[in-house]
């Protein structure tokens, strides 16, 4: 398919249709609203900004990509506008209609997962294309891979099942680029091959352990990776794993939650 082109969050609003997550999973956007950071790089072109929790941005000087855009609009002052915003799955953390729509401007293209895009309001519906797992579409001449994002242990099933959310794939700015969503390291994430930047969850009991986490980072090796959605979990900890592993990958962190 071809197409032409931070208050306070808290999950368990009514933004969350499922019993999803805890209301008390909360953090505050207070320093990312203060300033914009100046951004990481890799390579010459990829600008790569933290925003908050799973919320980041990538730069070019082509292209601007929002991943998971949650907060208010002033934590992306400073910022160019997206000419493309990706929506993983509907959890709160992760998807916000009225932040969607102050984002999105006149050229701006959506690509959510097929949960999300019918839940959108009719004017954004009309800027987004929908991916299933394992699906792929072309944005802006951007090609873009549906990966499946899922919780594949017992008792995790509920908050993420098979066959809803997605992750994505996609190149720019020389470097190929994987943004997990939520997710345990499931089959199609550790089959994934020549990803230069990878931005992947560890937080329990949502998405993976630290020590699944380093597992499948170690297993399709990219160039580097960041800890992303991690809250409390020990990021240090996933660092080490990964160092340990005697693997070229380098990890980085963000500042998601200064």
């Amino acid at each position: 398919m071809t197409l032409t082109r931070r208050q306070t969050l808290s999950l368990g609003t009514a933004a969350l249709a499922a019993p999803l997550l805890p209301s008390a999973f909360t953090w505050s956007a207070q320093a990312q609203e203060d300033s914009m950071a100046e951004p990481d790089m890799l390579g010459d072109e990829l600008s790569i900004y933290p925003i908050s929790h799973a919320s980041l941005a990538l730069v070019t000087s082509g292209l601007t990509i929002y991943a998971d855009p949650v907060g208010n609009a002033g934590m992306y002052e400073g910022l160019p506008p997206a000419d493309i915003i990706l929506v993983t799955h509907e959890h709160g953390d992760h998807y916000n209609a009225e932040l969607l729509a102050a984002l999105t401007g006149e050229n701006t293209q959506l690509v959510t997962n097929p949960a999300v895009h019918g839940m959108l309001p009719g004017d954004l519906q009309a800027k987004s294309t929908a991916l299933a797992n394992g699906e792929s579409g072309t944005i802006m001449d951007l090609a873009i891979d549906a990966i499946p994002a899922y919780n594949t242990t017992p008792d995790r099933l509920n908050y993420h099942p098979e066959g809803r959310d997605n992750g994505y794939v996609f190149s720019l700015g020389g470097q190929r680029v994987y943004i997990a969503g939520d997710t345990e390291d499931v089959p199609a994430m550790r089959a994934l091959t020549g990803i230069d930047l990878a931005f992947v969850p560890m937080l329990l009991p949502f998405t993976m352990s630290v020590e699944q986490a380093a597992s499948a980072v170690n297993e399709f090796a990219p160039g580097v990776v960041y800890p992303y959605h991690y809250r409390d979990s020990d990021i240090e900890q996933f660092k080490a794993l990964v160092d340990e592993a005697g693997g070229a990958t380098e990890v980085r962190f963000g500042p998601w939650y200064a």
